[in-house]
């Protein structure tokens, strides 16, 4: 099956999100809300775990005040109290009703939120839930003129919908109490070694099957050049099939068309459209496991007559037996996953298609020398810093991140990511990292392996050990990063592209190959008409 075109398409999609990130921030730091002492707290997520009747039930999620008293950080510490309604709602004046250590739920308006929380204080509660107006968390901070900002109890505001859920369980005369705390997430968690693992496993494979074609190509062109000038020439002219090379001018052009997509992705970011994502998704995925399946299979004496054995499909051309024995199980596989996507171990099916597509990607798109993955890389290293850190002056927030998130569209994040639960985080949430974190320095890897097996190098004299060295040590420093950033999505490239440029840049003057690298991107083979004539 001709997978060239369908490929092609779906680069351009995947390419979208190069963006690292864990399940979300949990301390978010504000350099423009003001803080002086009494009103510096940081703005952290509150786990707001709620009993009605003494029966356990929902787990809410509040976001703690710039001031008042800071909570625990582990649930056995956290009190369990009692949590009673506002009389008046507001709290902007004395409550009428006796305060015996619980926990007071408000309404958000009429006064400052200091006031309310100095009210509750001093009629006392030993903690104040203000329910937002909005569905969505708001920061709440203290005014620049007010003084009185010593509250000696937690203040934390909830959602309009957790706050109207609980207040109705009150009104109805159900006893309902609350625990709050704000568990601190691990400094690292497995899902990040394992997230790291996949994406060097990824390249590792894709490079050693690109540079094995590369090689094969290689030899049956020696073959030809053996045999007669001519065929070889011939074969030269038609070019390896089904292999794209990149050039300089598609590698910039790749930041518009990408920046593009991206903006069009964060404009029309709807349920809608994270569907569409889905379907493109799938058929790239469908195409990638589908030759990975079929490449592993041919590999098997029981199967080479079902690949080399064809048959004339309309629209696909000729096609093997075995790509048709295989392309069932692939479009089953790829439906079940779209359909049951929600579930909590779908990861695994969207992990394995992404997997397969990026391996089938850097096998059928190839960088053909250093000058054009040079350039490549540091378009998308620009593109990246952008679309992560600069746009949040344009758009007023990081508008690759609020992409590959899936804000606004009732989705767990865009399908074109790698995600892996986090297994010890009492948050919950995912690690991911973007498709284009993988496949951009991949291309350069894959490249660096293909130039050492034409050459007929080791790993120790050759470029692809040093090459997968700087890729695994920059994702891992990107990890670093991450986690003193206290998970803020981080820009992957940021790190790695500095990494894998400097090391083959350096490597290749010291060497005095760069402008065979940087040129060529292969060792000179023998001139055939040389050849002919020696012979």
């Amino acid at each position: 099956m001709d997978i060239k075109k369908g490929i092609y398409i779906a680069v351009f999609v995947l390419f979208l999100c190069p963006c690292l990130g864990s399940a979300g921030d949990i301390v978010h730091r504000d350099d423009n809300a003001p803080t002086r002492p009494g009103c510096e707290n940081n703005f952290v997520l509150v786990k707001v775990a709620t009993w009605v009747d003494g029966v356990e039930d929902i787990e809410y999620v509040g976001v703690g005040a710039r001031f008042g008293r800071t909570l625990e950080s582990q649930e056995k510490h956290a009190n369990r109290t009692k949590l009673v309604l506002a009389d008046p709602p507001d709290c902007c004046s004395a409550p009428k009703n006796k305060l015996t250590g619980e926990a007071i739920l408000v309404y958000r308006g009429n006064c400052g939120f200091t006031t309310k929380a100095n009210i509750a204080d001093e009629a006392g509660a030993t903690a104040i839930l203000i329910i937002n107006n909005r569905t969505e968390l708001f920061k709440m901070v203290c005014e620049a003129n007010e003084t009185d900002v010593d509250i000696g109890i937690p203040a934390l505001m909830l959602p309009q919908d957790a706050g109207a859920t609980l207040e109705n369980f009150i009104k109805n005369s159900s006893s309902v109490s609350v625990q709050l705390y704000s568990p601190q997430r691990p400094l690292v968690d497995v899902a990040e070694v394992f997230l790291w693992l996949m994406a060097v496993g990824t390249i590792l494979l894709a490079s050693y099957w690109s540079a094995w074609t590369a090689r094969e190509a290689a030899i049956e062109q020696d073959k030809l050049l053996k045999d007669g000038s001519e065929e070889y020439l011939n074969m030269e002219g038609v070019g390896s099939s089904g292999i794209m090379d990149i050039n300089t001018t598609s590698a910039i052009l790749f930041v518009v068309i990408a920046s593009c997509f991206l903006v069009m992705l964060y404009k029309l970011m709807s349920f809608w459209f994270i569907e569409v994502l889905v379907v493109l998704f799938c058929i790239g995925g469908v195409e990638g496991l589908q030759t990975c399946l079929v490449a592993l299979l041919s590999c098997f004496r029981w199967f080479q007559h079902a690949t080399e054995s064809f048959v004339k499909v309309p629209f696909f051309g000729a096609v093997s037996y075995l790509t048709l024995a295989v392309c069932p199980f692939c479009i089953t596989f790829s439906v079940i996953w779209a359909v049951f996507r929600r579930i909590s171990f779908a990861w695994i099916g969207q992990d394995i298609l992404g997997i397969a597509l990026m391996i089938t990607v850097l096998q059928i798109v190839r960088v053909p020398n250093l000058k054009v993955g040079t350039i490549l890389l540091s378009c998308a290293f620009l593109y990246d810093i952008f679309w992560v850190f600069v746009s949040k002056w344009l758009f007023h927030e990081s508008v690759m991140i609020v992409v590959a998130r899936g804000d606004r569209s009732g989705e767990d994040g865009i399908p074109m990511l790698l995600k892996i639960p986090r297994m010890f985080d009492p948050w919950g949430g995912y690690s991911v990292i973007g498709f284009g974190d993988i496949i951009l320095p991949g291309l350069l890897v894959a490249f660096s392996l293909r130039f050492d097996w034409l050459s007929k190098r080791n790993l120790r004299s050759g470029y692809f050990l040093w090459a997968m060295s700087a890729y695994g040590l920059g994702l891992l420093i990107t990890y670093v990063a991450l986690n003193l950033m206290d998970g803020h999505g981080q820009p992957a490239l940021l790190y790695i592209v500095p990494f894998i440029l400097g090391t083959l840049l350096t490597l290749a003057k010291k060497r005095g190959e760069l402008k065979i690298l940087w040129t060529r991107g292969e060792p000179e083979r023998p001139c055939p008409h040389i050849e002919h004539q020696l012979s």
